[in-house]
């Protein structure tokens, strides 16, 4: 009985580890090229576990809140089943990028030393074209609730950051998410925001079904969900000039949105929907 009961209490705890979001470490050994996408420079990279990546620095315009963005809203949309490249943290040794001519480039290197956030190329992925790639409506409105629970502005017709990869969809860049922590001002309030901004969203035409979905996902998305989640932001990341609040507790102001904004979620998804009514 002690035996079955000791087997028990492992099996449950493997079982939790496994639900809870990990991040593999590696080290960044080349830099390959870069992505000259917006502002923030991604680059492609290379790491010591000879995968290659799409390099995220924390040395880029908007700083490491950029990187919390992408890892909080990646890893949300992980939880939820949909379909992302591995996030990893990618360490960038201070050597690294002294080579390097362009001098924007090397800069950018220098200000990211440290941890910075890679996702996994996708090798031969293309990006998702409204016109000639079809979303059924269940997926559509998962992505759409998706983006009105992080507040992401950046999934639009003009730059639809998704891509197909073996005929599947797959979410990249979630760093203009949480557009709150810039300012961190009145972050209650944007909390039970609506997102007026979903009306602009690349897949609303097809989301008939935000409703079900709402349901479906306030259930699914528990509280010690985004607890693990938020938890995987690194110290060095929560270091801001002229930011009083230590690493921890800005954590649990992150920890409080997003489960504010989950307890109201019938606020954006009533938008998303009232937004699609004006649509089609």
């Amino acid at each position: 009985m002690i035996k079955n009961t000791v087997c028990l209490q492992t099996e449950i705890i493997l079982s939790e580890m496994q639900d809870k979001p990990v991040l593999r470490t590696v080290n960044v050994t080349r830099y390959i090229t870069p992505l000259r996408e917006g502002g923030s420079l991604p680059a492609l990279a290379e790491a010591d576990d000879d995968f290659k990546y799409v390099l995220k620095f924390k040395g880029n315009g908007h700083g490491p809140k950029a990187l919390i963005a992408e890892l909080i809203g990646g890893e949300i949309a992980r939880a939820l089943g949909l379909k992302l490249p591995e996030l990893v943290f990618a360490n960038l040794d201070e050597a690294f990028g002294r080579t390097e001519a362009d001098e924007e480039i090397q800069d950018l290197l220098k200000g990211s030393q440290g941890l910075n956030l890679a996702l996994h190329f996708l090798s031969g992925a293309i990006t998702y074209d409204p016109v000639v790639n079809i979303v059924d409506a269940k997926k559509a409105s998962e992505i759409v609730w998706l983006d009105a629970f992080i507040i992401n502005m950046d999934r639009t017709f003009k730059n639809t950051n998704m891509l197909m990869w073996h005929k599947e969809l797959w979410l990249i860049d979630h760093g203009a998410s949480l557009y709150f922590h810039h300012s961190f001002v009145n972050w209650e309030m944007h909390a039970k925001s609506p997102f007026t901004l979903i009306k602009d969203h690349v897949l609303l035409p097809q989301a008939s079904l935000l409703e079900e979905t709402n349901k479906r996902f306030s259930t699914l998305l528990t509280e010690q969900n985004i607890r693990d989640i938020v938890s995987l932001i690194p110290d060095e990341w929560l270091h801001w000039e002229g930011m009083d609040k230590t690493p921890e507790e800005l954590r649990e102001v992150y920890f409080q949105f997003l489960t504010i904004r989950l307890k109201h979620s019938e606020l954006f998804t009533t938008e998303a929907e009232n937004a699609r009514k004006v649509l089609i």
